[in-house]
């Protein structure tokens, strides 16, 4: 029997979605569950990014962000990029990544690169350092961004979260169960426990 599956919509770059990983991670390692993570654009191009100088993003990561991840115990600083990068061409690099196994390993250090280094992950040269740094080949991940060789795979994942009704990142589905927003760790354990209990029973 296959394991259980969280599938974890998400974006590099929304805060949220870094915070919620340690507790993805911890879960699926508790429960034997699988993690599948899947592209949601917030803003995907040619609409607008938003910009730190501005009243927005200082004030919801003042009244919000740092509060969480105080709590969490999770370090992570409002990027200073400005306005701040389209995350097609990350998303693009984490299909090349997926191919040669590393995509776990890809998601975490692109979003510790933006929210944790101050990376701009935008840059081509930026994401194939991220990509050299956890094993990849540099060179032929460079190729494959510059060829765009995944930019119809990363339209198609698009396509399947708008299928999904997805509307805000982090979202993650177990079975039926939808969680928005960082998720509480025995909520998500015990959606985990309950689509394996189902998936024996059938």
């Amino acid at each position: 029997m296959s394991p259980p599956e969280i599938t974890v919509y998400f974006d590099y770059v929304c805060p949220y979605c870094l915070l919620a990983e340690d507790t993805i991670a911890d879960a699926a390692a508790e429960t034997g569950a699988e993690v599948s993570w899947r592209a949601f654009e917030l803003r995907p191009h040619p609409n607008p990014t938003l910009r730190p100088e501005d009243d927005y993003l200082p004030r919801v990561w003042r009244q919000s962000v740092y509060p969480m991840a105080e709590r969490l115990g999770v370090p992570i600083s409002l990027p200073t990029i400005s306005p701040q990068p389209y995350s097609h061409l990350a998303f693009e690099g984490a299909h090349f990544a997926r191919a040669h196994g590393s995509d776990g390993a890809y998601h975490a250090a692109v979003l510790r690169a933006f929210f944790q280094q101050d990376l701009d992950i935008g840059r081509p040269e930026v994401l194939a350092g991220i990509a050299g740094d956890i094993g990849l080949d540099t060179a032929e991940f460079t190729l494959a961004l510059k060829d765009r060789r995944h930019a119809e795979d990363h339209r198609t994942e698009l396509a399947a979260a708008y299928q999904a009704e997805v509307h805000a990142v982090p979202t993650i589905d177990v079975g039926s169960r939808r969680f928005t927003g960082v998720p509480d760790p025995r909520e998500l354990r015990a959606a985990i426990a309950a689509l394996s209990a189902d998936q024996q029973a059938q």
